[in-house]
């Protein structure tokens, strides 16, 4: 089995460092990069139909987006890597999805850039431990203004 480096796909600036790396890393160690993109829930209370419509459609552009950052991660990578989506808080989702799949052995987050902070993920994970995620994983962050020839030089 191959070690899966999960990232979660989102449209933060950071994002890009992380993706990188989980390729960089996966492509030197033969694993696999797993892409999660997490859906926000429907907060207003529509009709069912409407409501099924409108998580349809972000259904749509969540695969589209996975779909297109899933090459640059296979072009990276070397390998087609897996793509998930979840619908809720961030946090939930990941502890969902790393409960459900022993073969994530790591997950990559980058580093928000420009003083605001770590980021929600990594702040989450300093604040509750190793055991947020639902078991123990080791978490690798990036620094989200990494270049690519320094992620290289890294991974």
């Amino acid at each position: 089995m191959a070690r899966k480096f999960l990232v979660v796909a989102d449209d933060s600036t950071e994002f890009r460092a992380a993706l990188s790396y989980a390729a960089q890393r996966a492509r030197s160690t033969g694993g696999r990069v797993t892409l999660l993109k997490v859906l926000a829930p429907s907060t207003h209370d529509y009709f069912a139909g409407v409501r099924e419509e409108i998580e349809a459609e972000m259904r749509k552009e969540g695969e589209a987006l996975l779909v297109r950052l899933g090459a640059e991660a296979e072009a990276r990578s070397g390998a087609k890597p897996e793509f998930l989506i979840e619908v809720g808080e961030t946090s939930e989702a990941l502890k969902r999805v790393v409960t459900a799949d022993p073969e994530i052995k790591i997950l990559v987050l980058a580093a928000a850039v420009g003083g605001r902070g770590p980021g929600p993920l990594v702040t989450a994970l300093a604040r509750e431990g190793s055991g947020f995620w639902g078991r123990k994983l080791p978490v690798t962050v990036v620094p989200g203004d990494l270049s690519d020839e320094e992620i290289e030089a890294l991974a």
